[in-house]
């Protein structure tokens, strides 16, 4: 009957801390979860059974375990926030694997990516031809993003008699006030292009939050 009890009370006792802890490192879905997150949460869940039901161990040792995760997690959660490197490295980046009806074979081989995959996942968003699709984009949580083509929209151009080219993608060029190097040549810009936009809008790169441009120059820009 005691262990029945000392189990009860340490489940109670670590459900509850383990509570206030998800509380505190905010809200997150399963399919936003990045690398680092997904490991956390499986270790935590490992060392919430092991406290749970090994009454032979020291619950102090295993609460000083969860802590170090949480704390762990909170300061590379903070830090990604404040380091566009570090969000890249842990949440990972925006991949290309369609882009103006062209197949990025390298990208796809790199990121592990079959045709047939990429043809399943087509299909679950409503496409069942890869050449109705414009342009496709790996999301960091590993989702594909598809964009037609004008002329498979549901609300089609077409129907209008009206054929403007697609627009293509959109690169951030500004983030958090830091100018993403390596989309300047993908966006066929370069730094001076930049500063003349930002010096037309009146503002400096450190008063932007967000910065894009399409395949027509066009910039939307939200500010910190």
């Amino acid at each position: 009957m005691n262990e029945i009890l000392n189990v009860i009370y340490r489940t109670t006792t670590v459900l509850i801390i383990v509570f206030i802890m998800f509380k505190l490192m905010g809200k997150k879905q399963v399919s936003q979860m990045n690398m680092f997150d997904y490991i956390t949460g499986i270790t935590i869940g490992s060392i919430v059974a092991d406290i749970s039901l090994d009454i032979e161990k020291n619950v102090l040792s295993g609460l000083t375990s969860l802590l170090i995760y949480f704390i762990t997690s909170i300061f590379i959660s903070y830090a990604s926030l404040k380091s566009i490197k570090l969000r890249n490295f842990f949440d990972g980046k925006e991949t290309p694997l369609i882009e103006k009806g062209k197949i990025i074979r390298k990208n796809m081989s790199k990121n592990k990516i079959t045709i047939n995959d990429l043809e399943t996942e087509a299909r679950l968003n409503g496409y069942f031809n890869l050449d109705d699709i414009c342009n496709a984009i790996l999301e960091p949580n590993g989702k594909i993003s598809f964009e037609p083509k004008e002329e498979k929209k549901t609300t089609s151009r077409k129907d209008l008699n009206i054929k403007p080219p697609n627009k293509g993608l959109v690169y951030n060029l500004i983030i958090d006030g830091s100018i993403i190097k390596e989309n300047l040549k993908l966006a066929k810009v370069d730094e001076s292009w930049i500063n003349h936009e930002l010096k037309i809008i009146g503002k400096t790169k450190n008063n932007i939050l967000l910065l894009t441009v399409d395949s027509e120059k066009k910039v939307k820009y939200y500010l910190k």
